[in-house]
């Protein structure tokens, strides 16, 4: 069989895949930069170009892609929903990080990675990248609440923590709707990604008993020639 000759909207997203990639963690730089470099007007200033900039070669990928696609605005944003989503929240381009993965490995000839290691590793930089963004986001809506109890960067990132992990301490909580909307996102990214590796993790144990099992026991250390 051959396989289905590749769009132009197809064309131009494996082109694009990489480097936008790496243009949304420059955003995400530009991002922390805003948020953390206090008393740097330069600085900030540098941060805001960075991310506004960045965000606008999201705009335009997105464009281009729909009118490559000759398809309806509302029927292209159905279809690719995470997409549009990135064009309003660009932290989340990052979780494209499997499609990266195998435009990586495609460009160097390498075959994929088997499905439970790129399950696991999907999950795990998910959950460090969506960790450090929502800790940025929850940071910049809550420090200047005199009622909440986040004055530091280190208060968000507990208190992502505590989120993603669904542990919940309670002793550091967002108090601004801007804030409580961040970590409900957390929430049930946590659950999602948790249930993710636990249940990667325990289908690749029963493959590894199961062929244990179908190789059946070793057979007894008795040397040759010994009497029987």
């Amino acid at each position: 069989m051959h396989a289905e000759p590749e769009t132009r909207d197809q064309a131009w997203e494996r082109r694009t895949e990489v480097p936008l990639f790496f243009a949304s963690l420059l955003f995400l730089t530009g991002y922390a930069v805003r948020v953390l470099a206090e008393g740097y007007p330069v600085l900030r200033g540098i941060g805001l170009f960075v991310t506004l900039g960045t965000w606008l070669c999201f705009i335009v990928d997105f464009l281009v892609r729909m009118a490559l696609s000759r398809e309806r605005p509302l029927r292209f944003i159905r279809r690719h929903w995470l997409d549009s989503l990135v064009v309003l929240l660009p932290t989340l381009r990052p979780l494209r990080v499997v499609k990266v993965h195998d435009a990586f490995q495609a460009r160097r000839d390498h075959p994929r990675s088997g499905l439970y290691p790129r399950v696991i590793t999907y999950a795990g930089l998910s959950s460090v990248i969506l960790g450090f963004s929502g800790a940025l986001g929850i940071y910049h809506n809550e420090r200047t609440d005199p009622a909440s109890p986040i004055r530091t960067f280190g208060d968000s990132l507990w208190c992502v923590v505590q989120t993603l992990t669904t542990v919940g301490y309670g002793d550091v909580a967002p108090v601004t709707v801007t804030g409580r909307l961040i970590a409900t996102a957390l929430m049930v990214s946590g659950l999602a990604l948790l249930g993710a590796v636990t249940g990667s993790f325990s289908s690749w144990l029963i493959q590894v008993f199961r062929r244990e099992d179908e190789e059946g026991p070793p057979e007894s250390g008795s040397s040759p020639g010994a009497p029987r």
